[in-house]
């Protein structure tokens, strides 16, 4: 009895499985003195070995590169780098990132208006009973005449002893801390765009090895129920082959599934709004082996992490902010000036149709109850803690930078090993397809040297797929730029 592996796979792995299954139980023609099929060639077994040793070859003799030239495309193409793109291009994650940057930047211009002069410009008329006084919801007296007239006034602040200065610092280190978090997020996006992918890539690979299965097993039963009919066969290796067919049948029905909601995550990482079924293409070069120095990568990583530079910033806008609130409670001195026209007026109350005046003013905190010392003191506790939680992120970053590497360093070796793993489980069936046509073995050897084989080949496929993924997570935890 064959059984069926439920492990993912890729393209790799399924020329490996297209080229034994057809005879995996039952061959093209039947000895009438064997009660058991024929076991397939061992050409078709070396063909596997060639396709399951990636590493080893060149891209123009890939099969993925094969199938990508020999058949042409029935959705759009897709590959490892496009999908980067796109994510980073249409994905809300960054476009709110970038204009949250933007909003920021205002911010800046917000904080430096309180260093620039500001001007008004009036123009008053007036019905009044002359020389009436307001008696009530004021302090003031002033009398009331019948005129009108225009005038303006401006203030510019002279010096507030480092407040203004402080807050606009603050609001330009919060703008580049923006800035890194928009970086962060793109990068983050990359990285879910890169495990999207390969999910995507896996399942379509393991569907074309379901539907392969399904195909051969049809074959198989079918070949089987005719050899039982004639007597050459008992009903329990039907009832083999059925089980057999039926396993497979579900395998499809898993693969189909876990490729549909594969692409949906896909187009969900790549900002679309409607589903768009792509032909992923993978990447055919070399693998080739991780940074052997760990300590470069960590240092790479602390100067290049978007959200450690990020966090730096705030921390440093932190500070600005506790001393802008400290200097709350110093003088602030400013200029004030004003001049007009009363050309409609009572001349004998207005000796001059004109107005002008100008001024220094100084205003001193006398007490407000403590408020700008609580305020400063606010501030200042959460600088500390801003400080504490940058130090905090670099001692994650360290741990997940060594461990993103040790990762890689065994997603690699397990690469090699699986490669050797397959190498021997083909050298174990052809010898069992050997024995097998001699007549020494039954199915149940052959039908066990195939599933070792056949998952031989998709732990090699997969090995790759969790290197080229650590690869991409080593690549996030340094900071590299998507």
């Amino acid at each position: 009895m064959i059984r069926l592996t439920t492990r993912r796979s890729s393209s790799k792995a399924l020329f490996a499985i297209v080229v034994i299954g057809p005879g995996s139980l039952l061959g093209q023609t039947t000895n009438a003195n064997h009660h058991l099929p024929d076991a397939p060639q061992v050409a078709l077994v070396t063909l596997a070995q060639q396709s399951a040793t990636p590493m080893q070859q060149g891209a123009s003799n890939t099969p993925s590169a094969q199938a990508a030239v020999a058949a042409p495309d029935q959705h759009p193409r897709l590959t490892q780098s496009d999908a980067e793109k796109l994510a980073i291009k249409n994905n809300p994650r960054v476009s709110v990132a970038r204009l949250l940057a933007l909003a920021q930047h205002q911010v800046v211009r917000e904080s430096r208006a309180a260093e620039l002069p500001t001007g008004t410009a009036s123009i008053t008329a007036e019905d009044a009973e002359d020389a009436s006084r307001i008696s009530a919801g004021s302090l003031t007296a002033s009398r009331l005449f019948e005129h009108a007239g225009a005038g303006g006034g401006f203030t510019q602040l002279i010096t507030d002893f480092g407040r203004t200065s402080n807050l606009v610092a603050s609001s330009k280190l919060q703008e580049k801390a923006q800035d890194a978090n928009a970086l962060a997020s793109a990068e983050d996006i990359v990285l879910a765009a890169d495990q999207a992918f390969f999910d995507a890539l896996q399942a379509q690979a393991l569907l074309k090895v379901a539907t392969q299965d399904v195909n051969t097993r049809q074959t198989t039963e079918t070949q089987i129920s005719e050899m039982t009919k004639n007597k050459l066969k008992s009903t329990l290796d039907l009832s083999f082959a059925d089980v057999n067919l039926s396993q497979a049948k579900l395998l499809l029905l898993d693969a189909q599934n876990s490729v549909d909601s594969t692409m949906a995550a896909l187009d969900a990482v790549l900002g679309l709004d409607h589903q768009v079924t792509y032909d992923l293409v993978q990447d055919v070069t070399i693998l080739k082996a991780p940074p052997v120095d760990p300590d470069q990568l960590l240092q790479l990583a602390l100067q290049q992490r978007p959200d450690l530079q990020a966090l730096t910033y705030s921390q440093q806008a932190d500070v600005k902010f506790s001393r802008a609130q400290r200097d709350q409670m110093l003088p602030s001195i400013s200029a004030a000036g004003t001049a007009g026209s009363v050309p409609i007026r009572p001349a004998e109350y207005y000796t001059s149709n004109w107005w002008g005046g100008i001024g220094v003013n100084m205003n001193i905190l006398v007490f407000n109850g403590f408020l700008y010392s609580a305020q400063a003191k606010e501030a200042q506790i959460r600088a500390q803690a801003a400080s504490e939680q940058s130090r905090n992120l670099r001692d994650r970053i360290v741990r997940d930078v060594h461990t993103a590497w040790l990762a890689t360093n065994t997603a690699y070796q397990r690469v090699a090993v699986s490669d050797e793993l397959l190498k021997e489980a083909n050298l174990a069936l052809s010898l069992a397809q050997t024995r097998y046509q001699l007549g020494l073995s039954s199915i149940v050897e052959l039908s066990q040297a195939q599933f070792q084989q056949t998952d031989a080949a998709i732990g090699n496929t997969d090995a790759q797929y969790q290197y080229r993924l650590a690869l991409a997570t080593l690549n996030y935890q340094i900071g590299a730029n998507p």
